[in-house]
């Protein structure tokens, strides 16, 4: 996967188009329904890299807390992230403490990674907007993550937001939300994203032009003769 590429491809393209594509892709199950944590923050196109959480139990708490700090999977999940990866933790939608805040945020900003997505909440929003790196999350909370959360482990399966996320998978994000594209499907989706890009902006200047919708949205048979012309 291409990252230089794919972002290419999808500049100015929208996360609700590539939804649009994934559902008549036979994909319904591919959009989380999070939101960037503050006002102008950037968009992203990144491969996930996946944090699993449990609920904390004080007996388990303890361990971790005895153990190196270096084998805490919630650090090992950050400290090794890589170029063009999206952090996704999975928070089970627990919205009673952050799983991230800005010193966490800095270090992922400073590896290359291309963002953090989360059901579950962050802190730190003014020092997150100063490091500049998109975080979406389901709210903020100011208690610290061993107060609701364990991590479990990393690079696996997760469900986050109601949505099945593999590890490799492609992540887009920008005001609506989140979309995932399953690894496998990149080029196909991708490639189809562009082609809708490209159908929608005909119809938009169809409809300007005052075309009712029953012709201009989808194209009737005559306006995509058009639009083949046009784009031929």
């Amino acid at each position: 996967m291409d990252l230089d590429v794919i972002r290419t491809k999808l500049a100015g393209i929208g996360v609700g188009t590539v939804v649009y594509v994934l559902q008549h892709a036979g994909l319904y199950h591919c959009f989380l329904p999070v939101r960037p944590v503050t006002p102008g923050a950037p968009g992203f196109i990144g491969v996930a890299r996946t944090l699993r959480t449990e609920p904390m139990r004080e007996d388990v708490l303890a361990v971790r807390r005895a153990e190196p700090k270096s084998s805490d999977p919630h650090r090992i999940a950050i400290d090794e992230i890589s170029a063009g990866e999206v952090l996704v933790v999975a928070a089970r939608g627990e919205l009673g403490a952050a799983v991230l805040g800005d010193l966490l945020a800095a270090r992922i900003a400073n590896r290359g990674g291309a963002g953090v997505v989360t059901d579950g909440c962050v802190r730190d929003l003014p020092g997150i907007r100063d490091v500049g790196l998109p975080v979406f999350a389901a709210g903020a909370h100011a208690a610290t993550f061993p107060t609701r959360h364990v991590a479990i482990e990393v690079n696996v399966p997760v469900g986050c937001a109601g949505v099945l996320i593999n590890p490799g998978d492609l992540l887009i994000g920008d005001d609506e939300g989140v979309a995932v594209v399953p690894a496998e499907r990149v080029d196909d989706i991708v490639d189809a994203a562009v082609e809708q890009e490209s159908v929608d902006a005909f119809s938009l200047s169809k409809i300007r032009e005052g075309v009712p919708l029953a012709e201009a949205y989808p194209l009737s048979p005559a306006l995509r003769v058009e639009y083949e012309r046009r784009s031929s």
